[in-house]
């Protein structure tokens, strides 16, 4: 079921996190204290901060991630900043070594000793996206939307944070504008 107080695409997390920044349609903040935040989490199934001093790292890292999105959007270069962001929370995650079989095949992979705090899920997710050479980052065309989604698509052609929230909007859009055809009459 979605979650009523924030809009949620389906998207990689560090998106998700990023789209609270300016919600649609108002334009309003969605982690404006730090009770949003907690119930953010709580929403992505994430774990939830442990006092609320997380909430200021939490805007820093969003604010950090906006940047990163906004020149991946544009073809731009990541912004150092956001990288160190990063890895500075990547550092902190322990885990160990396990093999993993996926898809019949024996991979190493590291496991978590503990859940990821929110913020550690957070990097973790941006990390993912940018090492992830098929995807592409973009910001609805919709104008009155502006959220930011991670395009996968084989042609990367998507233009929508989702089909049924701007897509089909701008379909009805673009029909209302475009001219029709008059009718020819023949005079019999």
């Amino acid at each position: 079921m979605p979650d009523e107080e924030f809009l949620l695409l389906g998207e990689a997390l560090w998106l998700e996190f990023v789209n609270t920044a300016e919600s649609p349609p108002v334009g309003r903040d969605s982690l404006s204290d730090p009770g949003e935040y907690l119930r953010w989490t709580k929403a992505v199934r994430i774990e939830p901060p442990r006092d609320a001093s997380a909430f200021n790292d939490a805007l820093t890292l969003r604010t950090r991630l906006l940047a990163l999105a906004r020149a991946l959007d544009t073809g731009r270069n990541p912004p150092p900043s956001a990288i160190e962001a990063i890895n500075r929370l990547l550092v902190g995650m322990e885990g160990r070594e396990q093999l993993v079989r996926v898809g019949g095949n024996w991979q190493l992979r590291i496991q978590p000793v503990r859940p990821p705090s929110a913020l550690e899920a957070v990097a973790q997710s941006a990390a993912q996206t940018l090492a992830n050479p098929i995807a592409v980052i973009r910001r609805c065309a919709n104008p009155g939307c502006g959220l930011y989604f991670s395009d996968e698509s084989p042609n990367q052609s998507r233009r929508w944070c989702s089909r049924s929230r701007c897509g089909d909007t701008g379909r009805i859009e673009r029909r209302r504008n475009t001219p029709r055809p008059t009718p020819m009459i023949t005079e019999g």
